[in-house]
């Protein structure tokens, strides 16, 4: 079987390494993709350090990953060999159920196979991810870059962008809406890209003042210091919906008594711990709490032509891979703007 050079990590208290590992041959249905870039998630260091008690070790990590088609499976007709594709958060899933049948494979009811830390139903090994020289993909999986976006900064819509639109489309926002978005990292600073070109009046909350300007910059209409209890106060029952992207600990009921009668807050961020819920601050509006995962291959499509369309690229570092533990150390601490991204070209 073909080999591959990339980094994993061999336990939660190890650092990323280099190491080489199979992949499977190229099927009928296969595409292979050499990695050109691929885009550091905060996702992919919760599950190098097995945060969320899951991981299969050796771990390979990347899930916004945008190459060059190197080989195609005589079944596929979608790419073919110099194109520029890309691959998401998933590589498979069942097909048959409801989910899956609707175009949302992020929630097949028997579960979707991710791009690493999953059992690849071909090889019946694990799955490796994007920090690695290429990936074999089921076509079924695999997205049209469109011809001319900057590929460095396309990487991350794979997660971050689709994480976003995803439930921005879904929940129907647009003109005459007013959006929160609370936090700005990876994934808030492309819901105000994104927010904005819907059409939505787009509120950013952040507690770093530091972050105000870039918010402006980004698209954001208003920005408020959600530390701040009169500026919080100011938009008491004023907001149509909340996209609450932050994945540290945080007082949800803080933002659920920003939203109007029938308002509704979805949680994209995923918190280490389980966050307390005040059954008030439900009832004193009726308001919704939810939460949206990724997004189906058909809306990964989707984002990225939308953001082809509206000019919509995420803010990005460029690292080259043997820096990894050094980006993860930052991410840690906030310090990057917005998302880093590993350039395969790049010396290690």
């Amino acid at each position: 079987m073909p080999m591959s050079q990339g980094y994993g990590a061999q336990s939660a208290t190890s650092p990323l390494a280099p190491m080489s590992f199979e992949r499977r041959e190229t099927g009928p249905r296969d595409v292979r993709i050499e990695i050109l870039y691929c885009g550091v998630c905060h996702s992919d260091l919760h599950q190098a350090r097995n945060e969320w008690h899951s991981t299969i070790y050796p771990c390979v990590p990347g899930h916004e990953i945008v190459g060059r088609v190197v080989e195609v499976g005589k079944k596929v007709k979608k790419v073919k060999e110099g194109d520029i594709a890309a691959v998401g958060c998933m590589v498979g899933s069942c097909r048959e159920c409801g989910s899956c049948r609707a175009g949302d494979e992020q929630y097949c009811e028997k579960g979707a196979v991710y791009t690493y830390n999953s059992e690849d139903p071909v090889s019946g090994g694990p799955t490796y991810g994007g920090y690695s020289t290429d990936i074999v993909v089921d076509k079924g999986f695999v997205v049209k870059v469109p011809s001319g976006m900057p590929l460095a900064e396309t990487a991350p819509l794979l997660c971050a962008g689709i994480t976003t639109y995803s439930p921005l489309k879904h929940f129907q926002v647009g003109r005459g809406t007013k959006l929160g978005v609370v936090g700005l990292g990876g994934l808030g600073h492309m819901a105000v890209k994104i927010g904005r070109a819907m059409g939505a009046h787009v509120v950013l909350f952040t507690t770093s003042p530091g972050k105000v300007e870039d918010a402006k910059k980004l698209g954001a209409d208003d920005v408020v210091i959600s530390t701040s209890e009169d500026a919080m106060g100011a938009w008491k029952r004023s907001l149509d919906f909340i996209l609450d992207t932050v994945s540290a600990p945080h007082d949800l009921g803080a933002y659920l008594k920003l939203l109007r009668k029938d308002g509704t807050m979805c949680l994209v961020g995923l918190p280490g711990v389980p966050l307390p819920i005040n059954a008030f601050h439900l009832l004193g509006q009726r308001v919704r709490l939810t939460g949206s995962s990724i997004g189906g291959v058909r809306e990964t499509q989707e984002v990225l032509d939308f953001c082809f369309d509206h000019g919509i690229a995420a803010e990005i570092e460029t690292i080259a891979l043997g820096q990894i533990n050094e980006a993860f150390e930052r991410l840690l601490k906030n310090d990057v703007k917005y998302r880093f991204v590993i350039d395969m070209s790049r010396p290690r």
